[in-house]
């Protein structure tokens, strides 16, 4: 299956949310992407068509050796000098492109929201990594927001036959305001009808480590939402943090469901040849 992003217009015209003034910026952004832990070691196909999505809308883009983790982990777990050390590292690698994209509300708002608050210590080396960290975060988005916000991306060229529902990770919806950004691009997919689940933007039941330390509640939370996918008809779960994905898919499979569960990014590129997240991709 092909892909396309179609109805582009010159940069310089379609950056209404960006922190460049337009006439700054370069026709071909030179963006880097951050790959995100779960994608590199579990399902990098969602970074090879990130990696195509941004290509095809212009960019020139990089994928820097050095990154590792966002730091969310030691954030969430209230280890900041774990978070800020990574952050640093991050930051180093990062900060000289235009644009960075995340394909992952969770790591892009820990980039975006979190990590100039690492740096509140007050001294003139933390007011001088906590600037970098700011000027960082003005040009940090996830994937699919940046597609359709900075680029003014409208729709795909690109076929998928089947019924799809869209699950809104926390992150994204809450910190980042993703909702009706994913939805446009679909509906853009040749064949593919889109229903809404009830209750689409409550948790999966993920919550990173959250789902480790509390098992029992982890589990209650995904199953109420493995029944709102069922009932909603879809064969096809689609979401835009591999988190959640995997947690779903893994609920569904093991209550022998048939729903197919993909990364958003595999389906807007057009990237469905491999095998489900579940299904042994």
């Amino acid at each position: 299956m092909g892909s396309g992003l179609q109805e582009r217009t010159p940069v310089t015209d379609r950056c209404p949310d960006s922190h460049k003034e337009p006439e700054t910026m370069t026709p071909n952004p030179h963006v880097a992407l951050f790959v995100t832990c779960l994608v590199d070691l579990f399902r990098p196909s969602v970074g090879f068509a990130s990696v195509k999505l941004l290509e095809e809308a212009g960019c020139r883009v990089d994928v820097p050796a050095a990154q590792t983790c966002c730091g969310q982990p030691a954030f969430n777990s209230g280890d900041r000098q774990t978070s800020r050390a990574i952050a640093e590292q991050v930051i180093e690698a990062f900060e000289t492109y235009d644009y960075v994209v995340v394909p992952s509300g969770s790591c892009g708002s820990m980039v975006k929201k979190h990590y100039a608050e690492l740096f509140d210590g007050g001294s003139d080396t933390d007011a001088q990594w906590k600037s970098r960290a700011e000027a960082l975060s003005a040009k940090t988005f996830e994937l699919v927001s940046f597609l359709v916000d900075v680029l003014a991306v409208k729709t795909v060229s690109t076929q998928l036959p089947g019924r799809a529902t869209y699950h809104d990770s926390c992150s994204g919806l809450r910190e980042l305001g993703i909702r009706n950004q994913p939805r446009r691009l679909l509906a853009g997919v040749d064949g593919l009808k889109l229903t809404e689940m009830a209750d689409s933007d409550v948790c999966c039941g993920f919550g990173g480590t959250f789902c480790v330390k509390y098992g029992d509640i982890s589990n209650a939370i995904v199953e109420k939402k493995t029944a709102a996918i069922a009932a909603s008809g879809a064969d096809l779960l689609l979401a835009g943090d591999l988190g959640c994905l995997m947690n779903m898919a893994g609920k569904l499979k093991r209550q022998g469901s048939p729903i197919q569960v993909r990364h958003i990014a595999e389906v807007l590129a057009g990237d469905t040849d491999i095998p489900a997240i579940g299904d042994g991709g």
